[in-house]
């Protein structure tokens, strides 16, 4: 009768030992977040760059700041952040004259046993300078132009669809584009045979110049 009643105080000790440590995992741990952050236009890592990890809990919209950290020179970047009941994290990635990062990361793609990785990449920013010039204005005379290659679907980005001028034309604008890609247009002098298309790589961290004079 002893051994029996010591097998069952035993058993119900790891019975309950089990249950302490199945509800700390459950309850503690930590995150994992780490990958590596790619500058497109130079084919390397985003070295300096600011990378900082927010959280947001349920039901709200508030933004929680948790960390930043500095990319190292292979852009690499890592977070070890306390395993709460959030919402959602939001990774954010910034540098001067680059385009900023979001990434939102929800809770439940979360693994408290692997680390989670999320690779990114940016451009560096480049502006196309379009100038446009009538010689010899005339009030019939009709100009138009359409964006061929450029980036698009941006604040400061420069229309994709056609745009038409009238008589006398000297305008410059600026279009923001993907650092060290091609930037193009094609144009028409309506009702005439002067057409054609302009194109420019667009260095990087400068203005390149594409210029028509009709």
């Amino acid at each position: 009768m002893e051994r029996v009643i010591s097998l069952l105080c035993l058993l119900f000790t790891i019975l309950c030992l089990s249950y302490m440590l199945v509800s700390c995992e459950k309850g503690t741990g930590e995150f994992l977040i780490k990958g590596t952050v790619t500058d497109q236009s130079f084919n390397q890592g985003l070295q300096g760059a600011t990378a900082s990890i927010y959280k947001v809990p349920i039901g709200t919209s508030d933004e929680l700041f948790v960390e930043s950290v500095l990319l190292s020179s292979n852009g690499n970047y890592e977070f070890v952040v306390p395993r709460e009941k959030m919402e959602r994290y939001i990774l954010r990635v910034s540098k001067d004259l680059y385009f900023p990062i979001e990434e939102d990361i929800y809770y439940s793609s979360l693994s408290i046993k692997d680390p989670n990785i999320f690779n990114l990449s940016t451009n560096a920013m480049a502006w196309a300078k379009i100038h446009f010039k009538n010689n010899n204005p005339a009030p019939s005379d009709h100009f138009r132009y359409i964006k061929q290659e450029g980036l698009a679907a941006c604040l400061s980005c420069c229309p994709i669809t056609a745009q038409d001028y009238f008589g006398a034309l000297d305008t410059t604008f600026y279009c923001l584009n993907n650092g060290n890609t091609n930037y193009s247009i094609f144009y028409w002098e309506m009702n005439t045979p002067n057409s054609g298309q302009k194109s420019t790589n667009t260095t990087a961290f400068d203005t390149t110049l594409i210029e028509v004079f009709y």
